[in-house]
C-alpha cells in the first residue's frame, strides 16, 4: 500500500464517498470525510489495491487508537485490512486514518460493511455501503 502504486504502471482512482455511507448510530467517532481509492495495473481490468481515508471526530473522553480494520463483502467474506494512523485521535478532536488491502482480496464484492475496532477498549466504528472505484476509471 501506499507509495508503490506510484511505482507501477497503472492507474490511481478515487472516489468521495461521504454522504453516500452509512454511520451505525453506536459508533464512538463521527465520520466528519471519507475518500475511497483503487488502484489498477495497467494490463488489468479489475484493481489490485484499494483503500479509504477516513476524517473521523472523536467526542468522547479518552483519545482513540485504530487497532484494527476489517472488510466484510455483500457476500459476508471478511477481510483484515493493513491500517495506518499518524497518532491518537485525542479526546473531543479530531484525526484520520487509512485502510487498505492490496493482492487478490481487493477484489472484494462491494458494497461493503467498514469495521474500525480501538486498541484499548470496546470503542468501535461501522460503515455500511462503502465503494471503490472499479477497473479502468480515470485518476483523480
Amino acid at each position: 500500500m501506499g507509495v508503490a502504486w506510484l511505482e507501477r504502471a497503472g492507474t490511481l482512482a478515487s472516489r468521495p464517498l461521504f454522504g453516500s455511507v452509512r454511520e451505525q448510530p453506536g459508533n464512538a467517532l463521527g465520520l466528519e470525510a471519507t475518500k475511497s481509492f483503487s488502484y489498477t495495473l495497467s494490463d488489468e481490468t479489475r484493481p489490485v489495491s484499494v483503500a479509504a481515508r477516513l476524517a473521523l471526530k472523536n467526542p468522547g473522553a479518552e483519545p482513540w487508537t485504530l487497532a484494527g480494520a476489517a472488510l466484510v463483502d455483500k457476500a459476508g467474506e471478511e477481510v483484515e485490512l493493513a491500517r495506518w494512523q499518524e497518532a491518537p485521535i485525542p479526546a473531543n478532536g479530531a484525526g484520520a486514518v487509512v485502510v487498505g488491502i492490496e493482492g487478490e482480496r481487493a477484489q472484494l464484492g462491494c458494497p461493503c460493511t467498514l469495521k474500525l475496532w480501538e486498541a484499548t477498549g470496546p470503542r468501535t466504528v461501522t460503515l455500511e455501503s462503502v465503494t471503490f472505484p472499479e477497473g479502468k476509471a480515470k485518476g483523480p
